[in-house]
């Protein structure tokens, strides 16, 4: 069975007992099939949510600068990004080296820098940046201000958006189909109001997470300076969401 959004719903249909859907009836299927949909789509929100630097969701950044612009968006689909990882890429044609920057504080940037932003004529305040600081808007910004286009990279880890398609594949690892699956009966459970089979497939699924989690965080030894863009609370009790 192929590892994708129609792949997993079957495999609910079929602990459920439900004929299996096909990729031509997959998008208008509604009903009974439409509430396995979410229970998927559920189950792959939690396992993402529950846990911020999944590797499987890392994604290395790059985007060029643009002279006389010092503050610059998140990516959309960032959770956190991290800062230590923030460097200006080697440019012969530019004839920068790479150059990893250095974090400061908004507060800093605030209380020493702030006048560049209103300053950028001046030789002082552009140049090659040294520093990368937070603004509070789901924006960084770079001190000094670049005078060319310089290529900045940097590391986030990201939310993945919902499946939708029956071909679209999670990002999750194939080899956690099983967890993606026992998530999903807990919802299915759940949304037919079959209260002791959901407690069950929650124990189990919330052991999974755990195993995961030991299997890919918990082996990290290195801390990161990260920083959460959107409202991501933790959650300490399961829940459809």
């Amino acid at each position: 069975m192929a590892y994708d959004y129609l792949g997993l719903v079957n495999d609910v249909n079929r602990r459920l007992n439900e004929v299996e859907l096909t990729a031509t009836n997959f998008s208008t299927s509604a009903g009974e099939y439409g509430m396995i949909k979410e229970s998927i789509n559920s189950s792959i929100r939690y396992i993402n949510q529950h846990e911020y630097e999944w590797p499987f969701n890392h994604v290395t950044e790059e985007e060029t600068l643009t002279s006389g612009i010092m503050r610059y968006s998140f990516p959309a689909d960032a959770k956190t990004l991290d800062f230590d990882t923030f460097r200006i890429k080697r440019n012969a044609t530019l004839g920068n080296q790479t150059k990893l920057l250095k974090i400061l504080t908004y507060e800093e940037y605030l209380s020493r820098y702030v006048d560049y932003e209103y300053n950028t004529s001046s030789s002082a305040s552009t140049g090659l940046p040294d520093f990368v600081f937070r603004a509070p808007n789901r924006e960084f910004g770079l001190v000094k201000i670049p005078d060319k286009a310089y290529e900045l990279v940097y590391e986030y880890y990201r939310l993945p958006v919902d499946l939708l398609n029956a071909t679209d594949v999670p990002s999750i690892p194939s080899q956690f189909r099983y967890i993606i699956i026992d998530g999903a009966m807990y919802y299915a459970y759940l949304f037919r109001g079959e209260t002791q089979e959901a407690q069950v497939m929650q124990n189990k699924y919330m052991d999974e997470i755990k195993s995961m989690r030991s299997l890919y965080v918990n082996r990290y030894d290195y801390a990161r300076s990260t920083v959460l863009p959107q409202n991501t609370s933790s959650v300490s009790s399961i829940r459809v969401i």
